[in-house]
């Protein structure tokens, strides 16, 4: 398993003003109450997308929950109502990412999926909240993206998930897998203190895209919206990282279904830096995960490739 595991298990596995890559600036709107901050998003003429509304819990607030209507498990997006599964890459996805991928939501693939998606949410909780299947792309922007972590499936219990792999919200106590990450970043950047919260929200910021590739699960069912079409859109955001003009990212692949994602995609390693080890699960942490030195070699390699201030800034983690 990815990192799907339940944080209270021990031994399961795992706008403010910007500018479109054209250069076309964006203006922005925002409005804050006292819990959630809508963006409005009026792009220039000419572009397929006139306006841009999500609904997005701010990235330190506590993950909370609401009662659950009728024939749907706990933890319900009712809360989500604005934002609906028909028009959720327009509403939510970050310009960049949506410029990039804006040919596979009219593939047969990704229509499948989403009627599939229709169908598990007219009956079923899936994770995480609508508002965050796509937060990874509005917190990195393909044009910063240094390193790829790809896990597997989100959280699938209440207040976990919310689009970043391996990372949950405060007050959810630290998963397994996640304190191994922890562990290894300590051991290869001496700055690093072993921060108390899950949150990768501030390392997403620094370049790094926690990508699972499954984006969303049912509530309490692991791996449950696997082979379902994820996998195949992932692999294309990836493909879309590894495509740019640039001299190389880190795509760090721990575990056997991500080398075997990689495999899909066919990296070209002389350009990019792919990382391989065992899986940093409790099952797995001790055959290769821990002691690996990936987040040291990491920064070696962005600063060979990029100049001394290319790194990524692992204790960034360590203002939250």
């Amino acid at each position: 398993m990815s990192d799907s595991e339940s944080p209270n298990a021990s031994d399961s596995e795992e706008m403010l003003p910007r500018k479109l890559p054209n250069g076309t600036r964006l203006a922005v709107r925002t409005v804050v109450s006292t819990s959630t901050t809508t963006t409005t998003t009026t792009e220039a003429a000419g572009t397929s997308r006139k306006k841009r509304k999500v609904e997005v819990q701010s990235e330190s607030a506590v993950a909370s929950t609401s009662a659950a209507p009728a024939g749907k498990a706990e933890g319900s997006e009712s809360k989500d109502a604005s934002i609906t599964l028909e028009t959720l890459e327009k509403d939510t996805m970050g310009e960049t990412w949506y410029t990039a991928l804006e040919k596979e939501f009219s593939k047969p693939y990704f229509k499948k999926l989403k009627t599939f998606l229709q169908t598990e949410h007219q009956t079923q909780t899936i994770f995480p909240p609508l508002r965050d299947v796509y937060s990874w792309s509005r917190l990195t922007p393909l044009d910063e993206v240094k390193a790829v972590v790809i896990g597997q499936d989100p959280y699938h219990d209440v207040g976990q998930a919310h689009g970043l792999a391996f990372s949950v919200l405060p007050p959810t106590k630290l998963p397994p897998s996640l304190r191994n990450i922890y562990k290894q970043i300590a051991t290869d950047i001496p700055s690093f203190v072993i921060p108390k919260t899950g949150d990768l929200t501030p390392l997403a910021k620094e370049g790094i895209l926690w990508l699972n590739t499954s984006l969303t699960v049912r509530a309490h069912k692991a791996n449950s919206h696997a082979n379902k079409g994820w996998n195949t859109f992932t692999c294309e955001v990836i493909r879309a990282v590894t495509a740019r003009k640039s001299k190389g990212v880190v795509i760090f692949a721990w575990g056997l279904p991500a080398q075997k994602t990689c495999s899909a995609i066919g990296i070209d390693e002389k350009k990019h830096l792919v990382l391989k080890s065992a899986h940093p699960s409790p099952l797995s942490a001790h055959r290769g995960f821990l002691g690996n030195g990936h987040f040291k070699l990491a920064n070696e390699w962005l600063r060979e490739r990029y100049g001394a201030a290319a790194g990524i800034n692992w204790a960034a983690l360590n203002t939250t």
